[in-house]
């Protein structure tokens, strides 16, 4: 990278990534190393780890209560995580590209073209819910959208805030090196309408270990045949494994 290019990156107003958790240290080692510490270091995007009980008001520092109506485990309060929105939300850059996001079972099934959308904003804000869940009232009128990472039970929202924030930081321009990989990757797509297949196999040296050899056609040297054959190969992988993705 040209230091030319770099200056310009600097220039750039960086994506904000706001994540309200009541266990920030699980952030420090995802967030502090590979793609995503390089993204910080070149000013590309800021993330900011918040600790919910920042913003309780009692002694205890109180994030959480007993269901109303009985029922086991605590919900997580509104008022506190209404004090701690309306607080980052004042001290960031003022702009309409935002969203308020809560990670949670119930969620819509996060895909790549989710992580696509939030990539373009200018200020993310990630609820990670835990214990029995939030109250229905931050559902109602806090977020503007839930995501789910699975259908299946986690302990709570904080390995799911780390799974979107990878997927998309690594969408924010400038942060790969190159960024034409994006193009051939597991579940990209140029357009709405085309089909989405997974990556073809990859193969590097040696050329020959244990009798297990790499494809001729990758050492042909003949970039035409190579894109035959990785485009053939992305589509038989999908049509094996992921037949769905071909039929939606």
């Amino acid at each position: 990278m040209s230091s030319a290019c770099y200056d310009i990156r600097q220039t750039m107003t960086p994506m904000k990534i706001d994540i309200l958790t009541i266990f920030p240290q699980m952030f420090a080692g995802p967030f502090d190393e590979s793609m995503i510490q390089r993204a910080q270091e070149k000013h590309l995007v800021q993330i900011g780890i918040h600790d919910l009980r920042f913003w309780a008001k009692d002694k205890h520092k109180s994030v959480d209560d007993r269901p109303y109506g009985g029922g086991p485990g605590m919900v997580l309060r509104v008022d506190v995580i209404d004090r701690a929105i309306s607080q980052i939300k004042a001290q960031k850059t003022k702009t309409k590209i935002q969203r308020v996001v809560l990670l949670t079972p119930q969620g819509q099934l996060f895909k790549q073209k989710t992580a696509l959308k939030l990539s373009k904003l200018k200020h993310l804000i990630l609820i990670a819910g835990h214990y029995e869940g939030v109250d229905e009232r931050v559902r109602k009128y806090l977020v503007d959208e839930e995501i789910s990472i699975g259908d299946y039970v986690l302990t709570g929202g904080e390995i799911p805030a780390m799974v979107v924030t990878d997927a998309v930081v690594r969408l924010i321009p400038g942060v790969l090196g190159d960024a034409h990989s994006l193009d051939h990757e597991s579940f990209s797509t140029i357009g709405e309408d085309s089909p989405r297949l997974l990556e073809y196999p990859q193969y590097t040296r040696p050329e020959l270990f244990k009798r297990w050899s790499v494809p001729k056609v990758l050492i042909s040297g003949n970039h035409a045949e190579i894109s035959r054959w990785r485009e053939s190969q992305s589509r038989k992988r999908t049509e094996t494994r992921r037949p769905e993705l071909l039929r939606k």
